[in-house]
């Protein structure tokens, strides 16, 4: 291992990794990298299988939904709202990370995580039960509420049972569940929808998430607390402002230009208030005694820089995501199974590069190893914009198919390497801010590469926005081919000034770690007990 490997032992617990790449003294702190008392490989299974179960959950359900939509408004009405069923749950989740994060590191990863399984069950028992759309968007944000920790503490336990050179192992398992529930979830809300009833997304939840359930807690053990629990104090004030201003910053992100003006009131006024609530939040975290989000996460230059460069991630990743579709079956005019297969190919490249990483990063050290796939996913992006018009579809793809094998080398080393940099017992605030950023910088991609690609179509056809110009396209016979290739290449347009904007997040990712990030991540040493595995 080339990064520099640190004797935990002895040293203040406020000074653990603060220097980056200093000395080993500078960089650890009580305790050890590995939770002591994790279980053998022979144990880990069930435990496993019981992540995955869960990871899958929240995957899946993040885009099942999207099919069902028609069946959903048809049958509850609200065609005005239902975007919500989308932005509710996203709230959720991104605002109760880094709450989650805190209180696993408190009381442990198995109540938080059961906390979560049952949430999100109960959740989705509501949602199948909803009798109207208002009623449905807050079950969602039941569900999401759930979601927040079932991601977060997910990805904490991953890193709690496997040793530093095993970890891509379990990383790469997780990232293939989340694959495969991106591509396979709307095709089974499809199906659902179709041929059933659209209640059953949520109904089928119950029986996968009893059992990752009883999986959890029969199976996960977890080392005794340190901390005696008299001491223990829950920063109520701050997870409620960090709430608040999580909420509504990205309210105005996800609403701002779709539902209001960007420069109306509302949006002015939203903005306006999760500043004034970041300036609170920033004094309630400071005087607390246990801080949901403590100063250490950004005054350590590795966590800070690896947060900055996922938020990044974040930003970028919205180009693929949410407008290649769109491009794919405007421009190319592919069905949407094709287009969902252009794209699908990334999530095909990307956990088997994840996988594979740890060969490199055990060889070169983790910063020079994410510097590498993010370098590789710049001028994929910057390589999209020459695509000829109309193009083929295996052009595309293939961009795709590489920018998924880049991003794997890119973002695990990153998680894995700052994972490594903390003791057990800050881990899940670690892990939760890495997320919390990651699901922000999405937030903000959504916006601002909306507001992009509408300001491109204003520009070429005097107004309308991507939505409506996509539904124009499918409509062919309503329009003379004269104004079918003038809005084609619009979108074509609009979606190569999209792709230009995710280079311009991927250069200031590599920027970050280029200047920001320590050349080698403090790693802590890890327990090498008995049954550490």
């Amino acid at each position: 291992m080339t990064e520099s490997s640190t004797t935990p032992a002895g040293t203040p617990a406020g000074k653990a990794g603060a220097a980056g790449g200093r000395t080993g003294a500078d960089a650890g702190r009580a305790g050890a990298a590995a939770a002591p008392g994790t279980p053998t490989p022979r144990r880990r299974g069930p435990v496993v299988a019981a992540l995955m179960l869960g990871m899958g959950l929240a995957a899946i359900d993040g885009t099942i939904v999207s099919t069902a939509v028609p069946q959903i408004v048809g049958d509850l009405g609200g065609l005005a709202v239902f975007s919500w069923l989308f932005s509710g749950y996203l709230l959720a989740v991104t605002v109760t990370l880094p709450v989650y994060g805190k209180l696993s590191d408190t009381f442990g990863r198995k109540p938080v995580l059961i906390a979560g399984v049952v949430l999100f069950l109960v959740g989705s028992l509501l949602c199948a039960a909803a009798w109207n759309m208002a009623s449905l968007i807050a079950f969602r944000v039941v569900q999401g509420l759930g979601g927040g920790a079932l991601q977060g503490t997910i990805q904490t336990i991953a890193a709690d049972l496997y040793p530093l050179k095993e970890r891509p192992k379990i990383q790469a398992k997780l990232s293939s569940v989340w694959a495969a529930s991106s591509v396979a979830g709307p095709a089974a809300g499809g199906l659902l929808a179709g041929y059933a009833d659209w209640r059953w997304i949520f109904l089928i939840n119950l029986p996968v998430g009893l059992v990752a359930l009883w999986l959890i807690v029969r199976h996960l053990k977890e080392p005794a607390r340190t901390t005696p629990r008299a001491r223990v104090r829950i920063d109520w004030a701050g997870a409620l402002s960090i709430f608040a201003t999580g909420a509504l910053l990205l309210t105005a992100l996800v609403q701002g230009g779709v539902a209001w003006p960007w420069l109306s009131a509302p949006s002015l006024g939203l903005l306006a208030g999760a500043a004034v609530l970041g300036v609170v939040t920033v004094a309630v975290e400071r005087r607390a005694a246990e801080p949901i989000i403590p100063g250490w996460v950004w005054r350590r230059r590795t966590i800070s820089a690896v947060n900055l460069a996922l938020g990044a991630l974040g930003l970028l990743m919205v180009a693929p995501t949410v407008f290649l579709p769109t491009y794919a079956q405007s421009v190319l005019g592919l069905g949407p199974i094709a287009a969902g297969f252009v794209l699908s190919v990334m999530t095909l490249s990307w956990p088997i590069s994840a996988a594979f990483s740890n060969r490199i990063y055990g060889r070169i050290g983790f910063r020079l190893t994410a510097v590498i796939g993010i370098s590789l996913a710049l001028v994929l992006l910057l390589v999209f914009p020459f695509l000829p018009f109309p193009g083929e579809p295996w052009q595309p793809a293939l961009i795709m198919l590489l920018l998924g094998a880049a991003l794997g080398l890119f973002q695990l080393p990153l998680i894995v390497g700052v994972q490594s940099t903390v003791p057990y017992e800050e881990r899940g605030t670690t892990t939760a801010s890495v997320l919390f950023c990651r699901q922000v910088g999405q937030s903000v991609g959504a916006a601002l590469f909306g507001a992009v690609a509408n300001a491109v179509l204003a520009a070429r056809l005097g107004g309308g926005d991507l939505d409506t110009l996509a539904r124009a396209l499918d409509a062919p016979g309503s329009l003379t081919a004269g104004a079918m290739d003038g809005l084609r290449r619009a979108v074509d347009a609009a979606v190569d000034y999209v792709f230009v904007g995710a280079a311009a997040a991927a250069a200031l990712a590599l920027l970050v770690l280029l200047t920001l990030a320590p050349r080698r991540f403090p790693v802590l040493k890890e327990a090498t007990g008995d049954d550490s595995g």
